[in-house]
């Protein structure tokens, strides 16, 4: 059986947003030391922590496709998401509680902003790299949504790679953060009060509370052994079934062991005729069908069972007389 291997897609994708913060940074940070301004200064830490996130995720890409060794004989996916968690909690700590303390802050002390000139330069040039990020997030989002069937936002909303997830959602985040910052630093200059450019930073750190919230539940029912959406387990399910030794499917588990990595489990209960040779061959032939289709499966189990015991046999029930033997008043 292959090993499991980094997506190399994810990673880029990691990559190009880990960089664009980066670049970003480097441009807020300029922009701060240019124009004296203290909300431009804490936008590029803001920018650094979103690069430390980037980073996380690239690690836990790395550490979740190492192979399967005798200690952990199903792998080690499961790790990535204990990176994307921590990921999230950084955003969480890092980037809202920054956020809505600083936006506090400027709302009681009303500092000055700074120079208006040089921050709408950075917020332009800010968003523009955020979209050449987002936009390579969108696309696979989208190539992914078809190839399992299913539409870009169900995909996101379900998907086990986490890593994908948290690019697009910061991304999206980052933009619309960009435009709240623009409207709170347009309406002080405005205004004259530096009140507004306070409540924008506040609503950015809520979003950002937002996404960080979302990731860490994701990530945290992934490590405790989240199973595949259910239409694909009744395709699963349906594709066991369809196989000529098959009678029935008693029982289907599947659990997500990381991104890129499915463990099946079933009760079959295979015709009473078959013989030793066509169980086995049925068994190869499961494996082919579902993994042509779902090439994630890395883990599949059969375990014959038999035939279900007849209602009134089963938890231990005693069966009852047939009517009319007079032994049993039937209005009773």
């Amino acid at each position: 059986m292959s090993q499991p291997e980094v997506k190399s897609e994810s990673v880029g994708t990691v990559v190009v947003a880990g960089s664009a913060n980066l670049a970003i940074a480097a441009a807020k940070l300029v922009a701060g030391l240019i124009s004296g301004s203290a909300s431009m200064l804490a936008e590029a830490a803001h920018s650094v922590a979103d690069t430390t996130t980037e980073v996380l995720l690239f690690l836990a890409l790395r550490r979740g496709a190492r192979p399967a060794d005798a200690r952990h004989p199903f792998g080690y996916g499961k790790e990535s998401y204990v990176w994307a968690f921590f990921a999230a909690l950084f955003t969480f700590v890092a980037g809202a509680g920054f956020a809505i303390t600083h936006g506090i802050t400027t709302i009681l002390v009303h500092e000055h902003s700074g120079d208006f000139l040089i921050s709408y330069v950075v917020l332009a040039v800010s968003f523009a790299i955020e979209s050449v990020s987002l936009a390579r997030a969108a696309r696979q989002v989208h190539r992914e949504s078809r190839r399992w069937r299913t539409t870009p936002w169900r995909y996101l909303r379900l998907t086990a790679d986490t890593t994908l997830k948290a690019v697009f959602l910061e991304d999206s985040a980052a933009l619309i953060g960009l435009l709240l910052a623009g409207a709170g630093v347009g309406l002080s200059e405005l205004t004259g009060d530096e009140l507004w450019d306070g409540v924008a930073s506040v609503l950015i750190g809520v979003l950002l509370l937002t996404v960080a919230a979302t990731l860490a539940y994701t990530n945290l029912s992934l490590l405790v052994g989240r199973a595949v959406p259910e239409r694909l387990r009744r395709e699963m399910e349906l594709s066991l079934a369809g196989l000529p030794e098959v009678n029935r499917i008693d029982t289907l588990f599947t659990m997500q062991l990381g991104p890129m990595d499915i463990l099946v489990a079933a009760k079959v209960d295979f015709r009473d005729d078959a013989t030793g040779a066509e169980i086995e061959a049925t068994a190869d032939e499961a494996e082919r069908r579902l993994r042509e289709r779902y090439p994630e499966i890395r883990y599949l189990f059969l375990d014959p069972t038999g035939a279900l015991p007849a209602p009134e046999h089963r938890a231990g029930r005693e069966p009852e007389p047939p009517a009319g033997n007079g032994t049993v008043d039937p209005g009773l």
